[in-house]
């Protein structure tokens, strides 16, 4: 069998890309915001909070613009989506970032776990993203592709609590689960359009979500990671979803950033 040579040079540049991030306000959002317009492209911030959301977006100048949008609502998630291809050109990137964390044992000492918040998180986590990703993937649809054929890029949030999630955390990881269980299927629906799909599952990474917690809390995380032992930079998060918009092969996976990290049961 005749084998096809590579492409000299497989990096895409990201310079001019229209980039979508959700959760773009804050944290791996808003780091992810920050890393595409370093490369040059353009980037739509969309976030549930408008006002942080225009404040980014004016720290980044000309190449941002920002879109207020709860990503469980598909309304405002479609008007986010269309006006940031109106205003920015193909969305050819999308970022999945919005989140919510949530903790509560199964049974506790005052009976079993509230169920509305179990619903909550699982709504806003793993309904959110799927939505944001069927109404950003039909717009890539309408893409010219390029010489390989690609016509976007998905990069979804999930978490080391899908894999090993610890006490206390049955909503969190289920919805993050969820994010998982869903990329490889969703690359392959999307293949025949020319859509990649990929997922980053962060470890304990120095985000508001983590900044909430009291320091003792945090030196006890740090060391829990084999290497480097300390918390991820939302940076790297960003260095690795940028990686993975670049990267033409990269299709179908779930990638842990965790310094090796395995959580203990608390």
């Amino acid at each position: 069998m005749a084998e096809t040579a590579p492409p000299s040079s497989p990096s895409k540049s990201l310079r001019d890309v229209a980039a979508l991030i959700t959760g773009g306000a804050s944290g791996l959002g808003e780091a992810t915001a920050r890393a595409l317009v370093d490369r040059g492209a353009k980037v739509a911030i969309v976030d549930r909070d408008a006002d942080r959301a225009k404040e980014v977006a004016g720290s980044l100048g000309e190449r941002a613009r920002a879109y207020a949008a709860d990503v469980t609502d598909e309304g405002e998630v479609r008007q986010a989506v269309d006006g940031a291809r109106a205003d920015l050109g193909e969305l050819r990137v999308a970022v999945l970032c919005a989140g919510i964390g949530w903790a509560q044992r199964t049974v506790g000492r005052d009976g079993p776990a509230d169920l509305s918040a179990f619903e909550m998180v699982v709504r806003v986590n793993l309904i959110g993203t799927y939505n944001v990703l069927r109404l950003v993937a039909a717009s890539m649809g309408g893409n010219q592709p390029d010489d390989g054929g690609q016509r976007g890029v998905v990069v979804m949030t999930a978490s080391v609590a899908a894999f090993d999630g610890q006490i206390g955390q049955t909503a969190y990881s289920a919805s993050k689960g969820g994010v998982a269980a869903m990329t490889l299927p969703a690359a392959r629906d999307l293949a025949g359009v020319g859509i990649r799909v990929c997922t980053i599952a962060p470890g304990v990474f120095r985000t508001p979500m983590l900044a909430g917690l009291p320091e003792p809390a945090q030196r006890s995380l740090e060391a829990a990671v084999p290497f480097p032992s300390r918390l991820g930079e939302p940076a790297e998060y960003a260095l690795l979803a940028c990686q993975i918009a670049e990267h033409p092969y990269l299709n179908g996976e779930i990638i842990r950033l965790d310094g090796a990290l395995r959580m203990a049961p608390k």
